[in-house]
């Protein structure tokens, strides 16, 4: 486990993650409040700080608005990737 703790930053056209990490906040609150994992296994499992975690939580629930935007903005993407087609024949020019 890491001894050294992380701000929550946003980078450009980025979503809030651990600083210097790619562990999103949303990542973090899917593994807990979603799929029900302890913050101390989320931290094991990530070699980050438990206090990363409850960070991460934190910063969720604190910013309810930007979370929502960075929900929505995934589910956009999932949507556009559905009507990509991977059609080998498409493919072929």
């Amino acid at each position: 486990m890491s001894q050294v703790t992380r701000r929550i930053v946003q980078e450009v056209h980025d979503e809030p993650h651990l600083e210097g990490r790619r562990i999103t906040v949303q990542f973090i609150k899917t593994q807990v409040e979603d799929r029900g994992l302890d913050p101390r296994t989320v931290a094991d499992r990530h070699d980050i700080d438990v206090a990363d975690v409850y960070r991460a939580l934190t910063y969720y629930h604190d910013h309810p608005e930007e979370m929502r935007a960075v929900e929505r903005q995934r589910e956009a993407v999932v949507e556009d990737h559905e009507h990509l087609t991977t059609d080998p024949d498409d493919v072929r020019g």
